[in-house]
This record gives C-alpha cells, structure tokens and sequence, in this order.
C-alpha cells in the first residue's frame, strides 16, 4: 500500500504510469485518487472579500501587520470608487496584482517557504522513506557569472542548507532597510520601484475613472500579472509589460483630456 501511494504521488510517475498500474490493479489507483484528491482540495478565493482576506493573511506572515494594512488602505480606498461606480473589476484587479508586487520572492521569502513546513510536509506525502535534499542556487552576492551568456550561474548546495535557511527566515524583519544587504542588488531595487509605481499609477486612475474610461483603469490595474520568472525572463516580460502600460496609458490620458474639453 505504502508502494502503490508512492507511485500515485509521485510527479516522476506520471499520468502514463498511473495507466499502466491500472491494468493491473484499478481499485488500489480509483482509491489512491481518491484519497489524493481529497487531500489535495482547498479554497481557492474568488470574492472580493475573499481575496483581501487571503492576500492579508499571506502578507502578514510575509512581513508583518503594518505590511498588510498597507495593501488594504490601498484596496479598500478602490472599492470605495467602484462603489460609486457600481462596479467591481477595478477593485479586483487592485486587490489581485497590487499583493503580488508586494510579495517579492525575494531571499527571506524562499528561506520561509522552504521551512515553514509545508515544503517538507508535501515531499513526506509524494515519497517514502529518508529524504535527501540538494539545492540548485544561484545567490546573488556569491554567485558567478556565465561569461557567455551573463546570466548567474547556479551551483549545487547539500542538505546544510535548511540550516542557512531557517536562520535567513527570522530575518525577514530587515526587508527593505539599509540593514538589508539583498536590497541593493538589481533586482530587489527594481522590485520595490515596482511596487511604488503601482501605488501612484492607481492613486492617478482613481482620481481620474469614469465609466467611459474604466475598463482602461481595469487593464492597467491588472498588468502585473504579465510580469513573470525571475533574471533575464522577467526583465523581457517586463518590456512588455511596459510598452503595453505606456500605450493604455495614453489612451486613458486621452479620455481625461476629451472629457475636460466637453
């Protein structure tokens, strides 16, 4: 039983030796599915209320309270408008996109998914038996350079390294300080220019949405979740994202100035 839950868990088996295994046995994988499934499902939040709620709890335990509140003054201040406007995207953009710039995965957030449980928990649930971990990283302030390509070349590291990341976790409280010394890497000081960005674009929108441009405050509200993968991957979306931005911004500036001619 031990083996047949092991072989169903476990990503490297797949869906073609899930089918083979039964050929021979198709009671033990309908239960083992069954029992997988069960234990798989979770909430996924929808309402807008659900959402905060989640985004809250999430940024809590990223950071601290204040963290949070930061995103909901900001949330709540658009639903205010869009109850003006009987409407409800706006403020569901905002409370989606504006807790994932937020949420940086940065140093002390990877220390903390990797030791609060949940990633050992799940790899005890897919494999039986002693469990040995090796890590493929690319640290920032140790890693070297690909002379071809530029990119940080990433390096194996032993299980030791659970011990490294425990102790960066409780240190997430200098995120941001001149005590952090990820903070001033390219990425992080892009980041968090991100997030200030998004903070001033929207108070901008906010003063501005009307019905006849809202759906254009929506598209604007809603463009970091074009902003994905990490390195040189994010920096080509994040073109993208960019020129996108400038092009919808130029048509909502437009909307503002023909509303103020009439």
């Amino acid at each position: 039983q031990g083996l047949k839950k092991s072989l169903f868990n476990c990503p490297v088996f797949g869906v073609q030796g899930r089918g083979r295994y039964a050929v021979l046995n198709l009671g033990a994988v309908e239960k083992a599915a069954g029992h997988y499934i069960q234990e798989q499902l979770y909430h996924i939040p929808t309402t807008f209320e659900e959402i905060v709620e989640h985004r809250k709890k999430f940024l809590t335990d990223y950071q601290n309270k204040a963290y949070a509140s930061r995103y909901e003054k900001l949330v709540l201040h658009t639903k205010g408008i869009d109850q003006n406007l009987k409407r409800e995207e706006l403020s569901l953009a905002v409370a989606k996109y504006y807790a994932k710039l937020l949420a940086i995965k940065d140093e002390y957030e990877v220390a903390r998914l990797f030791t609060d449980g949940t990633f050992m928990k799940d790899l005890h649930h897919q494999f039986e038996g002693p469990i040995k971990l090796k890590f493929s990283l690319a640290p920032p302030l140790f890693a070297q350079r690909d002379p071809s390509t530029g990119e940080l070349k990433k390096k194996m590291y032993g299980p030791w390294m659970m011990h490294g990341f425990r102790l960066l976790s409780k240190f997430k409280g200098l995120r941001g300080t001149v005590l952090d010394i990820f903070s001033y890497t390219k990425d992080r000081k892009q980041e968090r220019s991100l997030i200030k960005e998004y903070e001033k674009r929207i108070a901008y929108l906010l003063e501005r949405v009307t019905p006849q441009n809202y759906d254009l405050a929506v598209a604007l509200a809603a463009l970091p979740e074009h902003i994905r993968g990490y390195g040189h991957v994010k920096d080509r979306h994040l073109q993208d994202v960019k020129a996108n931005e400038a092009a919808l911004l130029a048509q909502f500036k437009e909307t503002v100035k023909m509303a103020q001619l009439t």
